[in-house]
């Protein structure tokens, strides 16, 4: 955890700020502009990437995954430059916590991957690098992509310390709980055996 340097009332503001930029459901305008409908009413009704590919639509997938990645990537490096590293990981959980509880969207929003590994590859680029490398390890032994997700998210606490950030460890273990939480039902799922999985040929 980075020591506290940047005055209390400005942290709030950069709170609030990362906040309103994580809300954004970058999800539902991509479905809309794409012609592809209401994501509430598509798949599992989340409004993350995920849901978004399970429209058919691969490019429509990607940019959801980008823009939502670089939501909390934008809101931390910002605050880096202009503040320090405890801005930075302020911003960041605030856009995390806009992304999971968005204000425009009634605090119904998404799980919280993508935006995750945004705001790791910003503050810890070797560890998002791992991260990514875990995930794509996991989904293609599995086809599960919130498996993959979670073993991720799971690991990634050990890789700050083995990579050479501690001062992110908090900050790691924080989000990966949040994202454990919003994967709440997709854990009983895997612990059934019925969880959903991306078909080869998806």
């Amino acid at each position: 955890m980075p020591e506290l340097l940047t005055p209390l009332w400005l942290l709030g503001l950069v709170g609030l700020a990362g906040y309103l930029l994580g809300s954004v459901p970058f999800g539902m305008v991509v479905a809309r502009v794409m012609g592809l409908g209401d994501l509430r009413q598509i798949g599992s009704g989340n409004i993350g990437a995920t849901n978004v590919m399970r429209t058919g639509n691969k490019l429509a997938g990607a940019l959801t995954f980008l823009l939502d990645a670089a939501k909390g990537g934008v809101a931390a490096l910002i605050a880096l430059w202009a503040l320090g590293m405890d801005a930075a990981q302020v911003a960041a959980v605030a856009a995390f916590l806009g992304h999971l509880y968005p204000v425009f969207l009634g605090f119904r929003g998404g799980k919280g991957v993508a935006t995750f590994i945004g705001i790791v590859l910003v503050l810890a680029w070797p560890v998002g690098l791992a991260i990514c490398a875990i995930w794509l390890l996991v989904f293609k032994l599995s086809r599960i992509s919130s498996l993959a997700a979670l073993v991720a998210s799971a690991l990634s606490p050990l890789m700050a310390l083995v990579l050479g950030y501690p001062g992110a460890l908090v900050l790691m273990v924080v989000l990966t709980a949040m994202i454990y939480l919003r994967h709440a039902d997709n854990i009983r799922r895997l612990i059934a055996g019925t969880e959903s999985r991306f078909d080869k040929g998806a």
